[in-house]
């Protein structure tokens, strides 16, 4: 442990935690739930007001086209909110990227959309921990960094988008575009445990829909005449599980379709959801899930179509990435905060941005936990401990530290 220098200190003096609460608590009592459009696009003007106070340009970029499969097999489009995109000094040699989102999981008419405090230090709401107060964070310390001589010499973007709840698909080309050339790479998810323990390798994910087309017939004149859709997706679901292992997870999560009792079914879909810890296990699956599909189709005489695919590539730590993790355990150290990290089956935008190169540390934002559920909560204190780690790790990054 060393004590900040004086230029590091003064950082601190412009970071106000009653600021950032009062951020975050406007925020969250805004349900911007990933599907909810109007609450999206007030959140996405409630922050370009708030980031026009750095000294860049703040831009609305619109949602990437995505499609998904309906219960009956059809592509249909997918309604995205637009993403918050801030640039600073792009004229930089040396930039860095911060994210964040905006969305929650929390639906327009889901019944948790109220903030309770629990103690002094707690605070209960939706969105809270993932992401409100982590977007509070990432403009405090931005506006700290921003009183010293080092910003100057580099620049930075910040993207906030409205769909790393559902994986990021309107926004990927978006993440990919900003971390491109970056040096390094803060992204705001709240800390793996309430201690602010980081998440430090993560698998990746992919999910995939699989369409199953058979033959409709009477279930009691002529089966034999039917080709059923059902049964095949569940032979599927089943060979699937079977071909999980230690590095690849596979989640048969739902299958759609079926008909009458009486009729054999002749339509369905199956939907699943992989977690490769490894890249070579991510590209094995793809290749052995085409011999499972044609089995299966050959065995039930059954049409199938594949859609989908891996969006969150497994994110190693690499030399550059541990360094930086170290980076930022010294900056907690010196700021009297222990800082350890351990891996994650969980995924988030930094897979995004490790899958581009860049050196990256995705759970820079504020101390909670039970995110994803109404028992969600914030630490409050840690809003300032982050907001001062941030700014801190920034300054280094600036003033040359090697990664």
């Amino acid at each position: 442990m060393k004590q900040p220098s004086p230029s590091e200190l003064a950082l601190f003096e412009a970071i106000d935690q009653v600021r950032m609460l009062e951020r975050t608590q406007n925020w969250a009592r805004i349900n911007s739930g990933t599907a909810n459009m109007a609450g999206l696009a007030t959140m996405a003007k409630k922050l370009s007001d708030a980031f026009s106070t750095l000294p860049g340009e703040v831009s609305l970029r619109d949602p990437a086209p995505v499609c998904a499969i309906d219960a009956e097999g059809r592509e249909v489009a997918l309604e995205h909110g637009r993403h918050l995109v801030v640039r600073v000094r792009p004229e930089a040699e040396r930039r860095f990227v911060l994210t964040g989102h905006m969305d929650t999981v929390y639906p327009v008419d889901h019944p948790f959309q109220e903030l309770t405090w629990l103690d002094d230090d707690t605070l209960n709401g939706p969105g809270t921990a993932d992401m409100k107060a982590g977007i509070a964070v990432i403009l405090e310390a931005l506006t700290a960094f921003e009183t010293s001589d080092a910003a100057k010499s580099v620049g930075y973007d910040v993207m906030i988008n409205s769909d790393e709840e559902t994986g990021s698909l309107s926004s990927a080309a978006l993440i990919a575009e900003l971390a491109k050339g970056k040096a390094a790479a803060l992204t705001y998810e709240p800390s793996a445990l309430p201690d602010g323990t980081l998440a430090h390798a993560r698998a990746g994910s992919g999910n995939y829909a699989v369409v199953f087309k058979g033959r409709s017939a009477h279930a009691g004149r002529n089966p034999e005449d039917g080709r059923n859709a059902l049964v095949a997706a569940a032979d599927c679901a089943l060979a699937l599980k079977q071909m999980q292992h230690a590095d690849l997870p596979i989640n048969p999560a739902r299958i759609d379709g079926g008909s009458a009792n009486n009729v054999v079914p002749d339509h369905a879909v199956l939907r699943f959801n992989i977690r490769p810890k490894t890249t070579a296990a991510a590209e094995d699956f793809e290749s052995n899930l085409k011999t499972l599909l044609d089995t299966i189709a050959k065995r039930h005489e059954v049409e199938i179509s594949l859609t989908g695919g891996i969006s969150r590539p497994p994110k190693p730590v690499d030399a550059r990435a541990a360094k930086l993790f170290e980076l930022v355990r010294q900056a907690g150290a010196d700021l009297g905060q222990t800082i350890g990290w351990q891996s994650s089956g969980g995924v988030c935008d930094g897979n995004n941005i490790a899958a581009c190169g860049v050196p990256v540390v995705d759970t820079m934002g504020v101390r909670g936990g039970s995110i994803h559920s109404p028992q969600e909560f914030m630490i409050v204190s840690s809003l300032t401990e982050r907001a001062r780690l941030s700014a801190l790790v920034l300054h280094r990054l600036a003033t040359g530290a090697p990664l």
